[in-house]
C-alpha cells in the first residue's frame, strides 16, 4: 500500500484514496467513538468512507468491564470474538487495513494497537480521520457494505503489555507516561473512575498534545522531541490512561516518533478501583 511516509503507521487522505484504487486496496474500518458521547454508528450512518465497515469500540474492541481491580473499563477483547468480528469485516492476513475515526485518531489508535497486538502486519491510521477525508473533497457513502469473508486469525501478544505490578515497577525503574488530561493526573478532577490522582512515579503526558488543531499528528521530529524531553528513549517505557484507549493513541504517537512503548491495558480504571494500590495527588511524578 502506498503511504505518505514510508514505514509510518499513518496514511494521508490523498495516499489512502490512491491505495483504494490499486489492485490491492485496504480494508477500511470506521471506529468513530466518544467517551460518554452518542454512539459512533450514528455518525457512520450519516456518512463514511466508501466501503468502510463500522467497528464498535465498546462492543468489538473491548471485552465487558471487569470487576473492581481487574481489567478496567475497556479490557482487551476476547481473542476468538475479536477475530470473528475482523473476519466479518473482510480482514485478511495478506490485505492492508486502514482504520479511522472522526479526526483525532483517539479511537482509531485503539484499533491500530489491537490489530498490531493481534499480529496483523499492515495496519495504518488515516491521519486526521474522517474530517481530513472530507476536507480533501473525497467521496462519502451512506451504504453499508456487505459482510465479507476475511481469514485473519489473531495471535495475541505481538505488542507488549504490563499489568498493574509491571506499571508500578516501570514507574520506579523506567518511564511510565500518564496520557490523561493534566487535571486528572493532578487529581483536581475525576469524572469517571473511583479515585483521583495518578500512579506514583508516573509522568504527565496528555494525549491531546500529540495532535494539532486539525486532529492530525504533529511531525515525527516534534513528537520525538516532546517524548525525549519527558525521558523517553533512555529507559523502558509504558503508557496508561483512563481505560487503555487513549494510551494506545499515545503508543501510536510514539511509533510515529520511532520510539517503542508498552501498554498498561487496565490503566487508571483498574488501578484506582483497587484500594490496595497507592495514589499520588500532585503535579509531580511522585
Amino acid at each position: 500500500m502506498t503511504t505518505n511516509n514510508d514505514g509510518s503507521p499513518l496514511i494521508s487522505a490523498a495516499a489512502l484514496n490512491e491505495a483504494l484504487g490499486s489492485a490491492r486496496p485496504p480494508v477500511l474500518l470506521d471506529v468513530r467513538w466518544q467517551l460518554g458521547g452518542p454512539p459512533g454508528i450514528e455518525d457512520y450512518a450519516a456518512g463514511h468512507l466508501p466501503g468502510a465497515h463500522f467497528v464498535s469500540l465498546d462492543g468489538e474492541l473491548a471485552a465487558p468491564a471487569g470487576p473492581p481491580g481487574r481489567g478496567g473499563r475497556h479490557p482487551l477483547p476476547d481473542t476468538e470474538e475479536f477475530g470473528a468480528a475482523l473476519r466479518r469485516f473482510g480482514v485478511s492476513a495478506d490485505r492492508p487495513v486502514v482504520v479511522y475515526d472522526g479526526a483525532t485518531s483517539l479511537a482509531a489508535g485503539r484499533a491500530w494497537w489491537l490489530l498490531r497486538w493481534a499480529g496483523h502486519p499492515d495496519v495504518r491510521v488515516l491521519d486526521g480521520g474522517f474530517a481530513a477525508w472530507q476536507e480533501a473533497g473525497l467521496p462519502v457513502a451512506t451504504e453499508v457494505p456487505p459482510v465479507e469473508a476475511g481469514d485473519f486469525k489473531p495471535v495475541p501478544g505481538q505488542l507488549p503489555t504490563v499489568d498493574g505490578d509491571g506499571a508500578a515497577a516501570l514507574a520506579r525503574t523506567g518511564l511510565l507516561l500518564d496520557a490523561r488530561a493534566g487535571e486528572r493526573y493532578r487529581g483536581e478532577t475525576e469524572p469517571i473512575d473511583p479515585r483521583a490522582g495518578h500512579i506514583p512515579g508516573a509522568v504527565s503526558a496528555p494525549t491531546t498534545e500529540n495532535v494539532g488543531p486539525d486532529g492530525r499528528f504533529r511531525p515525527a521530529a516534534e513528537l520525538a522531541e516532546r517524548f525525549r524531553a519527558l525521558g523517553a528513549g533512555e529507559r523502558e517505557l509504558a503508557v496508561y490512561c483512563g481505560s487503555g484507549v487513549t494510551a494506545a493513541h499515545q503508543i501510536l504517537a510514539l511509533a510515529v516518533a520511532g520510539l517503542p512503548a508498552t501498554l498498561y491495558p487496565g490503566s487508571w480504571s483498574e488501578w484506582s478501583s483497587d484500594e490496595s494500590r497507592p495514589v499520588a495527588v500532585t503535579d509531580q511524578p511522585g
